[in-house]
């Protein structure tokens, strides 16, 4: 490959990541096509293309051109890339394996506080894919296994909420006081930088209907690794301090040309104009100038490393080993633009030059740094270094004027007195700034510049910081994995004692009125999700639980507009089409509301909830082989759904088959316990079943749930009354009374409750009110009059 096509193609490689950085797509997917037709056998060609591919959607697409080097492992890139299409693709076992196959390349790499605004990491680092591998796992239906990638993910880098959410979807039984620290609050200690949180090693359990699987972490990746290991990252000293020394080295090559990965795909990608600095040497001092020898010298080091390729003739970024001293980024050498060694990471004197550099014709020695960088480099390390003289080049060769301007090797002329003061402005405004100096400045006045250090940041100040952000992401924690868990009034509670500034935001806002829901406190749920539209009113995002809090409340009105809102933000939205269900089905138009249902789960199969719903429509049409189906479809997609378990059970009752509906309803009550609905339902069944001793048992811990249930009240006593115990219940019946006094049904069971006391005329009155609140059920109330009149009737001919 000529040399001109390996620059082409580093180009290719900026204007990239360029254009995806900035979300041109599809500008940034043809210039992948253009690197991939230059370069078809390169893997990172391979994995751009594919990436763009991902961004754009386009899943099968990313899935094929992913799938040569990212199959087997062999392109950390590619892998990556490929498993997030097969998981888009229900393809999950495919994803695990190319996975696991790279996991050479992942494993113990960390890329804690590597992301700024000039440098970026475009490989994954562990926790990434521990996460993405969780999440294959959970699709494929292994949660233990699910359970055991996002623990591993957390104890990396907690900060991913993914992680965090994912174990609470799977019923993980979690120690959240134990979570989201950092070694100031007494942990381990063990991070990057100053403020990286304590590692999680509590096990973790299933919870409900998973309590045979155990989740056990796996043995940790990234404790006791030392500085110096290749694959290893590198932990500060005790004190969480940073060498000063490699802060500033940065200055001193800020000038160059960062290089643009050119045919490394783990290569670090700079931006800003801001060179990387290797990750073995971020605590070490800067090294002194690269000698000179004259010509014919000899440097004392003869164990040469081997000279670099052309970049189109190296291997691929997953095919070199990680502690390669020529790989950049990795302690190498970086190239610039020109093909010279980058005067940040060359740290070898002895170092040959580049093959680039002997065909571009700039000679045989290495590189000069500029005098400006060499004396900044010098002053910064608190020694004085005298700056080389120029070398004089062979005779009648000219000299090189290849990357003159990129390369920052102009020549150093003296500077002009006209031109001191303004100099010394500018290094003084400079140093007010800690800003580096600007390139030109001279050795004298860049020393006295940093005569003065610029202040250490207050490692104290960002413990505090760090531990701050870590406290309000337990915070949340707790009260999401509370809700998750079904413990509504500290999930409740947790979120209401939140700073007016993060509980007034969508996301808590969300989880509180979820919460409010389950928690069958329609009214309040649907403050909150008024409040959450009121403050972004493009929401779509748990939509449908606000049309189903709406349903209860029967505000049609309400539904209806929401309806409406929805389908402007997004038309094709799982979550608009089940508010429409919701909506037709407030409005009794059953085969409506399936129809819209339908057209959730077109959109999105995955769509538990929406199939739920569907169940629910085909139970009103008495259709209960089609509500089985649609039921069975959203365990399927969720496990721990419990309105489809819950559906499966009133399924089965509706048809007669009782002990598959009690299995059921177990089923959904072993998942959501804090639910009273779900117990009465069992008791219920197991009443209809002649079990009347389990059915007061369940309906008492209905009670004990929602104390305010009517319902639960309501069947307490009627079993209470069928087991002839009339004076416990006409307590709960007299409790009842208070509150639902406009039921007719509470005032009959009142009235039988008293004739079974014997209190006929207490019976009569009870009776009489029933007849008044419900005309139609007259024939019924009359009955019971007339058989009570009856019985006193025999009672006198007896006396």
């Amino acid at each position: 490959m000529s040399p001109t096509t390996g620059i082409a193609a580093s180009q290719l490689h900026q204007l990239i990541y360029y254009h995806m950085d900035n979300d041109l797509l599809d500008t940034a997917n043809f210039l992948a096509g253009r690197l991939y037709a230059l370069e078809p056998r390169n893997a990172d060609s391979s994995h751009l293309l594919a990436l763009t591919y991902l961004r754009l959607r386009r899943f099968k697409a990313a899935y094929d051109f992913s799938s040569k080097s990212g199959s087997n492992g062999r392109h950390l890139g590619c892998a990556y890339t490929f498993a997030q299409a097969c998981l888009q693709l229900g393809r999950h076992t495919e994803g695990i394996t190319a996975l696991e196959k790279a996991k050479s390349f992942w494993v113990g790499k960390m890329n804690w506080k590597k992301h700024s605004e000039t440098t970026r990491r475009h490989v994954p680092d562990a926790p990434a894919v521990y996460t993405l591998m969780a999440k294959l796992w959970q699709g494929h239906g292994d949660l233990r296994k699910a359970g055991d990638c996002y623990i591993e993910a957390h104890k990396a880098n907690p900060f991913i909420w993914d992680a965090f959410e994912g174990l609470c979807r799977v019923g993980a039984d979690l120690n959240v006081g134990n979570m989201f620290r950092s070694p100031a609050d007494g942990g381990g200690g063990g991070g990057l930088g100053t403020g990286m949180p304590e590692i999680y090693t509590d096990e973790v359990l299933p919870q409900g209907s998973f309590s045979q699987q155990i989740f056990t972490p796996s043995a940790d990746p990234f404790g006791g690794r030392s500085a110096n290991g290749p694959g290893q990252y590198v932990l500060p000293d005790a004190k969480g301090k940073t060498s000063l020394l490699s802060s500033l080295r940065a200055q001193a090559s800020e000038w160059d040309t960062p290089t643009a990965n050119g045919g490394s795909g783990e290569d670090d990608v700079a931006m800003g104009g801001v060179g990387l600095e290797s990750e073995e040497n971020m605590s070490e001092p800067p090294m002194a100038p690269p000698r000179r020898y004259r010509p014919g010298q000899q440097p004392e080091n003869l164990d040469k490393p081997r000279q670099p390729q052309l970049r189109g003739h190296m291997h691929s970024s997953s095919e070199a080993t990680i502690d390669d001293p020529l790989r950049p980024g990795i302690g190498g050498h970086k190239r610039t633009i020109s093909g010279q060694t980058s005067q940040a990471s060359s740290t070898d004197p002895s170092a040959p030059p580049r093959r680039s550099n002997r065909l571009f014709g700039q000679g045989t020695t290495t590189t000069k740094p500029t005098r400006s960088t060499a004396d900044t480099v010098s002053s910064l390390a608190g020694k004085t270094v005298r700056a080389a003289k120029a070398a004089t080049g062979a005779k009648g060769r000219g000299t090189s004027t290849v990357g003159r301007v990129v390369s920052g090797n102009r020549k150093v002329m003296p500077p002009d007195p006209a031109e001191k003061e303004k100099e010394r402005r500018a290094v003084s405004r400079a140093t007010d700034r800690n800003a580096p100096t600007a390139p030109g400045v001279t050795a004298a006045v860049t020393q006295k510049a940093h005569s003065h250090p610029p202040p250490v940041p207050d490692v104290q100040v960002e413990q505090q910081a760090m531990t701050a952000l870590l406290d309000n992401f337990r915070h949340l924690a707790v009260g999401s994995y509370a809700t998750a868990r079904f413990d509504l009034p500290k999930a409740i509670q947790t979120f209401r004692s939140l700073p007016s500034a993060q509980r007034e935001t969508p996301w808590v806002l969300a989880q509180l009125g979820k919460a409010y829901y389950e928690a069958a406190d329609y009214k309040s749920a649907q403050e909150c999700f008024a409040r959450l539209l009121k403050m972004q009113p493009t929401r779509i995002q748990d939509m449908e639980i606000y049309s189903t809090v709406l349903w209860h409340l029967k505000l049609d009105s309400n539904l209806a507009f929401l309806c409406h809102v929805l389908r402007d933000v997004d038309y094709h939205a799982p979550e608009t089409w089940c508010a429409v269900g919701n909506a037709f089905s407030l409005a009794r138009e059953h085969d409506q509301a399936i129809t819209a249902f339908k057209r959730a789960t077109q959109l999105d199969d995955r769509f538990a909830y929406a199939w739920t719903l569907m169940g629910h429509e085909y139970i009103a049409n008495e259709e209960f082989d089609a509500a089985l189906t649609a039921f069975r479809r959203s365990v399927a997609v969720d496990r721990r759904c419990y309105g489809g378990w819950y559906g499966l059970g009133k399924s089965y009752e509706r048809m007669g088959k009782l002990e598959e509906a009690e299995q059921h309803y177990r089923i959904a009550a072993n998942i959501n316990p804090s639910n009273a609905t779900l117990l009465v339902c069992i008791g219920v069944v197991l009443e209809r079943l002649k079990n009347k001793k389990a059915a007061l048992a369940n309906y008492s811990k209905a009670l004990e749930i929602a104390p305010k249930s009517a319902l639960a009240r309501f069947k307490k006593a009627r079993v209470l009354m069928h087991m002839r115990e009339f004076g416990l219940a006409l307590g709960e019946l007299e409790v009842l009374r208070d509150q639902a006094g406009e039921e007719a049904n509470v005032w009959f069971l009142l009235g039988k409750c008293y004739k079974g006391l014997g209190e006929k005329s207490e019976a009569l009155r009870a009776l009489t009110t029933a007849l008044n609140l419900d005309v139609k059920a007259a024939p019924y109330i009359k009955d019971a009059m007339e058989a009570l009149d009856e019985e006193e009737d025999g009672s006198e001919e007896d006396d």
